[in-house]
């Protein structure tokens, strides 16, 4: 996988559903029925900045309310529902919080089964042939191509996403946040961290910028 998980596939990776709507674009844009960056632009906004809003506000109240965090615990799907996200694909939802001694990480090895209603499209990497398989015998090597180094010590649990569980990560809050509130958490918190391939943003990064 290439450092900037933005993979080339021949058409030997892709299924004959995926070949007929590569064939069914060509035919639009040969047309001009639909401007290809145009449609590009707007599927990476749904993939990494409107979707993933909705899983940064619930890690983020996971983070700041004890009792919302065992909510999540016992019924993902409902404590999530509370927002208003519900819907296809955000059935049978379960948690996976990472701690000091465990770092969770999400693959969906069978075809691309995810969260959409709180993480939103899924990236192009996350539905690739390489990371499906990657990520289950290689996580920590995975891990580094996304530029995450964990301790050796510490233990690295990938979960399966099936068509009947979904599952979002609670990445580890940062210190130094103690008395932030969410609004302000759930900058900290990306798509990759809740996937499990990335970690929340550090504070100081974040309070530089502002």
């Amino acid at each position: 996988m290439s450092h900037d998980h933005n993979h080339d596939h021949d058409h030997s990776e892709l299924s004959e559903i995926e070949l007929r709507v590569r064939a069914l674009e060509t035919l639009l844009t040969d047309k001009g029925y639909i401007d290809p960056p145009a449609l590009d632009e707007l599927i990476e906004t749904y993939e990494t900045k409107i979707g993933p809003k909705n899983g940064a506000r619930v890690v983020a109240k996971a983070w700041s309310d004890p009792n919302y965090l065992d909510r999540l615990r016992s019924d993902a799907t409902a404590a999530i529902a509370e927002f208003g996200f519900t819907g296809r694909q955000g059935e049978h939802m379960v948690i996976a919080e990472n701690t000091e001694d465990t770092h969770n990480m999400v693959v969906c090895t069978l075809c691309s089964c995810y969260p959409w209603t709180v993480l939103g499209l899924p990236p192009v990497w996350y539905k690739s042939a390489p990371y499906r398989s990657r990520a289950v015998r290689d996580p920590r090597g995975v891990l580094a191509e996304f530029g995450v180094t964990l301790p050796e010590d510490k233990e690295i649990r990938v979960w399966d996403s099936t068509a009947e569980v979904r599952y979002l990560v609670i990445p580890e809050r940062p210190a130094g946040t103690e008395d932030w509130p969410e609004e302000k958490l759930a900058e900290l918190v990306t798509r990759d961290s809740m996937i499990g391939t990335g970690l929340a943003l550090d504070p100081a990064t974040l309070e530089a910028s502002s």
